[in-house]
């Protein structure tokens, strides 16, 4: 068997339905924004696969980075010792952070990090004597995998065989400001709430759905004046992707949890982080043992994964690196011009490095349109790495993808597109 074979009699790809699966493309290497399968075909990456890889693949800098650390330490046992890259980039990130902010906790990936931060606020509330469980979320969702970032997803999406077990959550729709705002307030007011969790601005995996700033920020007003504990979830939106640091940085008001990981190690290795404000940590801190938080993983704060992340801050702190963000926003409004004339195209819409629109057809806009693998395939035959939500196309992609490369991408959009 070849590796292509071989990938399909042993592996169990994520998000994958195998009936009727084509042999995948069997990877073999990266640089920049493109990869590189073994046949020697080229495709440009123009989602950071899965949105991870914000300065492209096989970076020489983080690359030396990680060899260099992997020669002094490559993992300890993070309860009872610590090391220097965990404690470089803790302070690293926490100076980044909206002020109020003072402690960084690790994880392994996206889902544990929001995992992380759903059990600190409700812990939160428990330790207090003051115990609530309920949580606010948004429709169209998406938090993760495990189960409480299932739990406060939308419901029936990607969860449906495991709806039984989740907890109490009520969910709002942000496209709808008047009436989320109302519901909100309402439950708000049975001072049954624990915490509001949300993705900043952007719901990615539900669908690239935008919504304004304004609401989210007089939902955080109300949190704050009821002692709602807010979670925002930057996991996607996080390093820049909507052209600030964090998607929060757009808001007036600043959550008290946050959660990141997809670009925090620009690629290289899984790692997540929850990082609170100081006075969630203090509701942790007693002589009462049973007020610890125990959370942990074997991998926590594994040093190779915090001297990735370290590296990718030194990038991101590069002088004039903010205009790799703008060139890529500019480039995207351009696009964004033409796509309004076309007349099978809905709602086109740019947010920083994001751009996204909805393909029309005869199905309702949906994660299970059909039309998704026509346009995927399409879009893999031409050399081009695109993974649209159902209908909804975006790009997403690495901070370092040329001009000629993206207007490639454009241009295969187009080409797609019109033969449709």
């Amino acid at each position: 068997m070849n590796n292509a074979q071989k990938d399909k009699a042993f592996i169990w790809h994520p998000f994958t339905q195998t009936e009727g699966l084509k042999i995948l493309p069997v990877i073999k290497h990266g640089k920049g924004a493109l990869l590189y399968d073994e046949n020697g075909k080229e495709y440009i990456d123009a989602i950071s696969s899965w949105w991870v890889n914000i300065h492209g693949h096989a970076n020489p800098y983080i690359a030396k980075k990680i060899a260099l650390q992997a020669k002094k330490l490559e993992q300890v046992i993070f309860a009872g010792f610590t090391h220097q890259p965990a404690i470089e980039l803790a302070e690293r990130l926490v100076q980044k952070l909206p002020e109020g902010f003072s402690k960084i906790f690790f994880s392994d990936n996206g889902s544990t990090s929001v995992e992380v931060g759903i059990k600190m606020a409700i812990q939160y509330w428990h330790n207090l004597g003051k115990p609530k469980t309920k949580i606010i979320a948004l429709t169209n969702a998406y938090h993760g995998d495990t189960f409480g970032a299932m739990a406060v997803g939308e419901r029936g999406l990607f969860n449906r065989p495991f709806e039984s077990l989740f907890f109490d959550v009520e969910f709002i729709d942000p496209t709808k400001p008047d009436e989320a705002k109302l519901k909100f307030e309402a439950l708000a007011a049975t001072n049954q709430i624990a915490a509001f969790i949300y993705e900043p601005l952007i719901q990615g995996s539900g669908g690239m759905i935008f919504y304004e700033s304004q609401l989210l920020n007089e939902l955080i007003s109300i949190s704050n004046y009821h002692s709602i504990i807010c979670i925002a979830d930057e996991v996607m939106t996080g390093f820049y992707r909507t052209g600030k640091f964090l998607a929060s940085n757009h808001l007036q008001l600043s959550p008290d949890i946050v959660c990141l990981s997809k670009g925090l190690t620009g690629g290289f290795l899984p790692m997540g982080i929850t990082t609170c404000k100081g006075f969630i940590f203090d509701a942790f801190t007693s002589t009462d043992k049973f007020k610890t938080f125990f959370h942990g993983h074997s991998y926590t704060a594994n040093p190779l994964s915090c001297s990735a992340a370290l590296a990718s801050l030194d990038i991101i702190e590069k002088p004039n690196f903010d205009m790799l963000i703008k060139g890529i926003e500019q480039q995207h409004l351009k696009f964004l011009y033409l796509l309004k004339k076309l007349p099978q195209i809905e709602n086109p819409r740019v947010l920083g490095t994001i751009l996204a629109f909805e393909v029309k057809n005869e199905q309702n806009s949906s994660y299970f349109n059909n039309i998704r693998d026509l346009l995927y395939n399409k879009f893999i035959e031409n050399g081009i790495l695109l993974r649209p939500l159902g209908n909804t196309v975006y790009i997403m992609p690495p901070y370092i993808i040329t001009k000629k490369q993206l207007k490639k991408v454009y241009n295969i959009i187009l080409e797609v597109l019109s033969n449709l």
